[in-house]
């Protein structure tokens, strides 16, 4: 079957059925002409403790597994719900065994394993606050600023990584002189649980900040969120809420999102214990090295919903494509895909149900929505019927959706019981988080799929913080040209960067996809990214898109003119990227900006790539006119 007749039966081949709850809603509009919408359903009973479900599953199915993790020799060593449930109360009494508390909390520097659980979950149980920390600050950072000014918020009185040499250096740099350093989770072992746990846990309330979880900075410097237990029961219940097929099947996922993180943390572990599901640790990662253990980890398990990042979701591909036996086992038991974090590019999606549909006859579920680490995260969710990426549905029960109108665009607030009450020590950045009807401003625009039917939902419209206007008053919209972009120029752009903000037209940054760039200009795999960018063949396959590109835009806003292939990519140490491999737009634009001077010279140097087309007249007088206005 060829690709393009694939796709065209994948588009009206039915669904894997699974139940959805349900997603009614109304809408009010004010004079001002702010929206609110707001569900009919009401959010379900939730606990005051996230611990109360593991509790509850312990006791109700003590020998289905938790969690599970390979050990060195390759083998599954997994926790039943009774085992973890004993192994962190008896943690949590060795934590109550030392000066902690709200004051002195705990962090935990080292990655996602059974450990890093139990401790976490142990902090729970003993009322101690704890922040699991980007492992990219302290091992992929070299000057450890972010995690030094983590360090100086937190506070910690005990920090904990699972084994010490990787984190030497970083411990070496920054490592708090009155805080207890745990290298090995064996200092734990020996303890057991006293009454002194259940009357600490009894003291555990809603309100009790249960952990702290430190944005990625793509905005500015990391801020530690305050994730308090009301916030972790109630957006489970939300989620519950709106896949209803978990009271029919516990939820099996196999899963590498890191756990500093809002996704995989909060959301994907948090999914699996409240529903009484099984959760099995990838250490895989997304990356072209990584994602053979991924793959052996999914035959094994057989997950019956797969979350992942887009660029998770890109590198999975291949090796469906290529193995039969894995693609079969995948789609064998998996009822739903989950992505976030970022936007899915179209192609990916088609490819997925093109494969889905050659493998089991079905398409499976597309499945997103709207949220952030503040929202503890889900916020928006789309129904059954997604039908496109970037659509992030409506406000699930729970949460009410406020919509301001922002110039041409409707600026999303959200006010929820998963909503965070603030920023940790951070009271002024807490004021301005809020408006003045306790609505969190999440920073992301929306506009509706149909204005005609609200029940079609919404989709993304972009960052308001990334949008700009041309010299000429003209509003540009940057998320959604940025990924209108690096759709069309896939596989070849890993990542991108607008540039316009009071110039005459838009140009473009371009981190290029290394290995499908080399492969595209045959070079060898020693070639260096400086020779990859200056290939004849690259820069003419990034010509003709950007020529393409331009010929369907409508008008300044849309187009872009220039175009600079870089071969260094994001700087982690600049706050270009974040650990988990989003774009700081205003930092690349700041540290790279005699790149930006160079793609607005009135003679661009050799690397700047500029459109071709029956408009570059108009672009070239509109630079002569930007030339005479400065002379």
């Amino acid at each position: 079957m060829g690709r393009g007749q694939g796709k065209m039966t994948a588009a009206s081949t039915p669904l894997r059925d699974i139940r959805f709850g349900p997603r009614d809603v109304t809408m009010t509009r004010d004079a001002n002409g702010v929206i609110y919408v707001r569900p009919v359903h009401p959010l379900g009973h939730y606990p005051a403790k996230l611990t109360e479900k593991l509790d509850h599953w312990a006791q109700k199915t003590p020998d289905r597994v938790f969690m599970g993790q390979r050990d060195a020799s390759g083998n599954w060593r997994t926790l039943t719900y009774a085992q973890f449930r004993s192994e962190a109360r008896n943690v949590a009494q060795a934590l109550l065994n030392r000066n902690l508390s709200s004051e002195r909390p705990i962090a935990i520097l080292s990655g996602n394993d059974l450990e890093h659980a139990i401790l976490g979950f142990a902090a729970y149980y003993a009322g101690i606050p704890y922040a699991p920390i980007s492992t990219a600050y302290s091992l992929v950072s070299s000057d450890f600023g972010k995690l030094r000014y983590i360090f100086d918020l937190l506070t910690p009185g005990l920090v904990f990584v699972n084994g010490a040499a990787p984190f030497a250096k970083a411990l070496e740099a920054v490592m708090p002189r009155d805080a207890e350093l745990v290298t090995s989770y064996s200092v734990f072992a020996g303890t057991t649980a006293t009454a002194d746990v259940d009357r600490a846990h009894d003291l555990v309330t809603p309100d009790t900040v249960a952990k702290i979880l430190f944005t990625s900075g793509s905005t500015g410097t990391p801020k530690g969120v305050e994730n308090t237990q009301r916030m972790l029961t109630s957006n489970q219940e939300i989620v519950r809420s709106v896949l209803g097929w978990v009271d029919d099947e516990p939820p099996v996922i196999c899963d590498w999102l890191p756990w500093n993180h809002t996704f995989g943390g909060n959301h994907d572990v948090g999914f699996v214990l409240y529903n009484g599901g099984s959760f099995y640790i990838d250490e895989g990662r997304p990356t072209p090295a990584g994602m053979a253990a991924s793959v052996r980890n999914l035959h094994d398990v057989g997950p019956n919903v797969y979350l992942n990042v887009p660029k998770g979701f890109e590198a999975l591909i291949p090796f469906l494509q290529e193995r039969r036996d894995f693609r079969e086992r995948f789609f064998s038991r998996v009822k739903m895909f989950y992505y976030a974090g970022a936007g899915l590019l179209q192609p990916v999606w088609d490819e997925l149900d093109r494969l889905a549909v050659e493998t089991c006859g079905e398409r499976i579920i597309m499945f997103t929505g709207l949220g952030s680490t503040e929202t503890g995260p889900a916020a928006l969710f789309p129904g059954k019927d997604l039908r496109r990426a970037g659509e992030v549905g409506l406000p699930a029960p729970g949460v009410e959706l406020k919509l301001v109108p922002v110039g041409d665009k409707l600026e999303a607030r959200l006010r929820s019981p998963s909503v965070t009450p603030g920023y940790w020590r951070q009271p002024d950045l807490t004021r301005l988080a809020f408006d003045d009807e306790g609505f969190y401003r999440i920073g992301d625009a929306l506009r509706f799929v149909d204005p005609q039917d609200i029940m079609r939902g919404f989709i993304f419209d972009g960052r308001i913080v990334e949008d700009f206007k041309l010299s000429t008053g003209t509003f540009v919209s940057a998320g959604p040209m940025r990924g209108k972009f690096l759709s069309h120029c896939a596989p070849y752009a890993h990542d991108a960067v607008i540039a316009g903000h009071d110039r005459d037209f838009v140009t473009i940054l371009v981190f290029p996809a290394m290995d499908a760039c080399r492969e595209l200009a045959k070079l060898p795999a020693t070639a260096s990214a400086a020779e990859i960018v200056v290939s004849p063949a690259v820069r003419a396959k990034f010509q003709d898109l950007l020529n393409e590109l331009a010929a369907d835009a409508t008008g300044s806003s849309n187009r872009i003119a220039r175009a600079i292939l870089m071969p260094e990519p994001p700087a982690i140490d600049a706050h270009e990227v974040t650990d988990k491999g989003s774009i700081n737009q205003g930092a690349v634009l700041k540290n790279r900006a005699a790149l930006v001077l160079d793609l607005y010279s009135p003679r661009p140097s050799a690397r700047v790539i500029s459109i071709q087309t029956a408009i570059q007249t108009a672009i070239q007088t509109a630079i002569q006119t930007a030339t005479q206005k400065g002379a």
